[in-house]
Formats: structure tokens, C-alpha cells, sequence
């Protein structure tokens, strides 16, 4: 077989042997949702007329259910890949990586079966947080097929983007524990960014870390997208901070994966 025959062959056994983890493993992957649910429900039901009055107009839950939603499914995605996170260094300290390396199978596939995993998982935790919004009132306004394809597309990136960056921090913790700790900053920027409030409503303090950070033009692309609102100078911002991140955590992961040892 050639090489990217074979490299081909081995991702897609390392996927179906991840995806098989979280089937059978489940109770990981739902803690993880639920936070983003939760959140939703609190933010919507107990704080959304007064959120709605303070970001301008008067008291309206459903106009702050619209600026609300495309947050949330942003730190849905950083929520969920701290699954793989914890995967990772499951798999670094269990000793079954010690027995792949004695096998004739292409090495970064290890790697890739856990970024397309959790890519997958990501995507399908946005739907299902999706659903839920829009069960309880939430509506895309002014967003045609190009809007949602866009959309979809900048989804799937910034879950790439986050997820080789967990995998890098599941390479270096010592534990599964370690590992999930190491990952909290991907569900702590959200609530930093502008997922909740307008940027400019925060203290002249924090506004630079909600602006500097990319959650925050992740949020107002995806804002844009959805609800036609502008999105002006977001847009390639969000786009380089995915890619930048995503070579970010595909460097720092292969070298790690490649030298360590365990």
C-alpha cells in the first residue's frame, strides 16, 4: 500500500476506535453538554429580560434568545473538546500508545482519529444545543443557504482549531484530571468574550481581554451570519485566529506525540 493509502486506512480504524469510546463512554460527553444547555436555560429563562433591557431596547426575552444563541454554540465546541483532552492523556498514561508504536501502523494516525472524533462530536453537540434553542424561541433571521453554509463551514473550523489545541494539552498533562483542568480556559474565554454581553457594556478593564481573544470574533461572524447583523473586520479575524491555532496545535501536538516517550 502507499503511504497515504495506508496512512488513510489507519485514521479511519482510530476513528471508528474513538467514536466507539464515546458510544459506549457517554457519560463524559454529556457532562460537557450540558454545561452550554444549562447555560442557555439560565441565561434565557431567569436573566433574559433584564440581559435584553441592558444591552438596549426594553425587557424582550427573544431578541436576547437571538443574541445569546451563536455563544453558546461556540463554547459548545470549546466545551466539548475537553473530552479529548482528557482522551488524550487517557491514552498517553494507560500504556496503549506504548503498544501502537510496536505496530506497523502509520503514527500520526493516532492523532488524526482523535481530531476527526472529536471534530464529529463537536458538530453533532452544536446541532443538538441548536435544537434545544430552538425549541425554547430562537430564530435565524435573514440567513439564506450561503449564510448557513458559511456558517457551517466557520463551525467546523474553529472545532478543528480547539480541538488540536486539546489534543496538544492532553499530550503534556500527566492525567486524565490534569488534562481536564489544563482544558478549562476553553470554557472560561466564552464567558469573557462577548457570547453574553456586548463588549463595550464591560469595564474599560476587561473589554481588551474580550476583544483580543478569539472567541469574540468567532461569536459576532457567527452573530452576523445568523441574524444578518454586520460582521465587518470579524470576519478575517475569526478566520485567522482558526487557522493559526489549528497550525498552533497540529505543530505542538505531532512534536510532542513524536518525542514523548510514554
Amino acid at each position: 500500500m502507499s503511504t497515504l493509502s495506508l496512512a488513510v486506512r489507519d485514521s479511519s480504524t482510530m476513528l471508528r476506535r474513538n467514536l466507539l469510546h464515546a458510544r459506549r463512554y457517554p457519560s463524559l460527553t454529556l457532562n460537557l453538554l450540558l454545561t452550554p444547555i444549562m447555560l442557555l436555560l439560565l441565561f434565557v429563562y431567569v436573566f433574559g429580560d433584564t440581559m435584553s433591557a441592558g444591552i438596549g431596547g426594553g425587557p424582550d426575552r427573544s431578541r436576547y434568545i437571538a443574541y445569546l444563541v451563536p455563544g453558546l454554540l461556540l463554547m459548545t465546541i470549546g466545551s466539548t473538546v475537553i473530552g479529548t483532552a482528557v482522551s488524550v492523556s487517557t491514552d498517553m498514561t494507560e500504556g496503549i500508545i506504548a503498544r501502537f508504536r510496536t505496530m506497523a501502523i502509520h503514527r500520526g494516525s493516532v492523532l488524526v482519529g482523535h481530531v476527526v472524533g472529536s471534530v464529529l462530536q463537536s458538530v453533532l453537540s452544536v446541532v443538538l444545543v441548536g435544537a434545544v434553542a430552538v425549541a425554547i424561541g430562537f430564530r435565524s433571521t435573514d440567513a439564506g443557504v450561503l449564510e448557513w453554509l458559511a456558517a457551517l463551514g466557520l463551525l467546523v473550523l474553529f472545532a478543528t482549531a480547539l480541538t488540536w489545541i486539546a489534543v496538544g494539552m492532553g499530550l503534556v498533562s500527566p492525567n486524565a484530571e490534569a488534562a481536564s483542568n489544563n482544558a478549562m480556559p476553553l470554557i472560561l474565554l466564552p464567558l469573557l468574550s462577548s457570547a453574553f454581553v456586548p463588549v463595550d457594556a464591560m469595564p474599560g478593564w476587561l473589554q481588551p481581554i474580550a476583544e483580543y481573544q478569539p472567541f469574540t470574533p468567532a461569536i459576532e461572524t457567527l452573530r452576523g451570519l445568523l441574524l444578518g447583523s454586520g460582521i465587518g473586520h470579524n470576519g478575517w479575524l475569526a478566520v485567522l485566529w482558526c487557522l493559526g491555532l489549528a497550525v498552533l496545535g497540529y505543530f505542538w501536538s505531532t512534536s510532542k506525540f513524536n518525542r514523548d516517550p510514554r
